[in-house]
């Protein structure tokens, strides 16, 4: 039997989490949790208010709403939120890297961690006086905290440039030496934001060593990473972001095959996601479409039984605020909302023969088309080619809103050139989004216009060539 997780098993407990900015909700109804000693990443495209989290978790931002919990393992809880931002490190343990590198690119590789431990030596050294008379215990706490530089920084494979300034270092090494630092801290949860960004396959891979040789230590690493082989390889646990709302939690297996992560990550519309896994050939994940959502994740509603009432550290917002997020925005949201339409779809009855023997019509009426499956009629746009002039297609992707799938659809509709596109008149937009299962978008993003431009663009190529002659 399988014992159910208790909260020391997590050291990090996000519940119902809320950042607000004035009317933008950037953060909305957060919830995760992290588990003690493994990797936990924390993925989404790029605005989906993952580095805002972690701004919460350190106390950079004091969340609007919500709980952060941390459990130490010596068995001391602390809420995040009601720490000041400068005990976090200190009490509860908690170290962070930046996006953006932030060493000390003058002082050598082994004072940058030395800095890490100023603390410690400034209450060893009684505060300067003890340092300046060389006492026996601040003697030994340097000493303790040079080795322990030069722990990690052998850790980072970089002990052999430790009298090196920091900012003669590569990109990479730079990475694994912040990293190096923040370690230097003893921290029992570590926060890396982007830690892979800009690194080759190579640093990649020195990278991802040393995160591996942290968590074999026990420390609990929380990863901002846009880099998906790095977070598929050596993350235990992924939560995914989309507009300040988590979309998916689990495993990396589950999350990289789950419709929402791909819609939100490939920008495709909902018309376009079932054809986008079919091309990749994940018949699982297609089934998944004609099932509905799954249910909600996280946990229940919360209750702190420290220090106070919850309503001291969850400020609850006027009732009727709401994301300001347009209409449609959430490609995550558009798989749901697809899904939820087909689990609702009625099965249509099959005719009956009395029904045909009485000359009623029968259901090939013309007029009813499914949605995202209207194919039209074989003359539906007049000005169609069987193959494109030349033998050469115009790269139709170059109109903003026609993508890989959609250009496909129109060249097997004999559509292959921009003036072709430009010349089309209501009857030819009408039949073209009827194929393509459109409403309006067309003339909403202007692909006429677009169209002509680049027709243009196209027709002046060859004489500006001969002009040159």
């Amino acid at each position: 039997m399988n014992a159910t997780p208790s909260s020391n098993d997590f050291i990090l407990q996000v519940e119902h989490l809320s950042m607000k900015f004035g009317g933008l909700v950037a953060i909305g109804d957060l919830s995760f949790q992290a588990r003690r000693g493994e990797i936990t990443a924390l993925i989404g495209p790029n605005g989906a208010g993952k580095t805002t989290v972690f701004n919460c978790i350190t106390g950079f931002y004091k969340p609007s709403e919500g709980m952060i919990t941390l459990n130490r393992g010596d068995g001391s809880t602390y809420l995040l939120e009601r720490l000041p931002n400068h005990e976090i490190p200190a009490r509860a343990k908690v170290a962070r890297t930046f996006q953006n590198i932030r060493l000390f690119s003058g002082m050598t590789l082994l004072e940058n961690l030395l800095v890490a431990q100023h603390n410690k030596l400034m209450k060893a050294s009684g505060y300067t006086l003890l340092g300046l008379f060389g006492f026996p215990s601040y003697r030994q706490a340097s000493a303790e905290s040079i080795e322990l530089a030069r722990h990690w920084l052998e850790k980072a494979d970089l002990v052999d440039r430790a009298d090196d300034p920091a900012g003669d270092l590569p990109y990479g090494a730079q990475r694994r030496l912040e990293i190096a630092r923040a370690m230097c801290t003893g921290p029992e949860l570590l926060c890396l934001d982007e830690p892979a960004a800009g690194l080759n396959p190579k640093e990649s891979a020195a990278l991802n060593e040393l995160l591996m040789g942290i968590k074999s230590t026990g420390t609990s690493i929380l990863l901002i990473e846009h880099d998906m082989s790095v977070v598929m390889q050596i993350s235990d646990h992924v939560v995914v972001l989309e507009y300040g709302r988590k979309i998916s939690d689990g495993n990396p297996a589950s999350v990289r095959t789950d419709p929402r992560v791909i819609a939100a990550y490939l920008g495709v519309d909902d018309e376009e996601v079932e054809t986008v896994l079919t091309e990749v050939g994940d018949e699982d994940v297609i089934e998944q479409l004609d099932t509905g959502p799954d249910s909600a994740h996280g946990p229940g509603n919360s209750a702190s039984m420290m220090a106070g009432p919850v309503s001291d550290s969850v400020e609850h917002g006027n009732e009727g605020e709401r994301v300001t997020v347009s209409k449609g925005a959430s490609k995550a949201a558009q798989v749901d909302a697809r899904a939820a339409s087909i689990a609702s779809k009625p099965v249509p009855a099959p005719a009956t023969k009395s029904a045909a023997a009485k000359g009623k019509p029968t259901a090939k009426a013309p007029a009813k088309k499914a949605p995202g499956k209207a194919p039209a009629k074989a003359g539906g746009i007049s000005n169609r080619l069987d193959a494109p002039r030349g033998g050469k297609a115009d790269s139709l992707i170059r109109i903003k809103g026609i993508g890989p799938v959609n250009e496909r659809k129109l060249n097997e509709h004999g559509i292959f050139h921009f003036d072709q596109i430009a010349a089309w008149k209501k009857a030819d937009i009408e039949a073209a989004e009827a194929y393509l299962a459109f409403d309006g978008r067309i003339a909403r993003e202007d692909w006429i216009g677009q169209a002509k431009t680049l027709a243009k663009e196209a027709a002046a190529k060859p004489a500006t060539r001969g002009g040159r002659k």
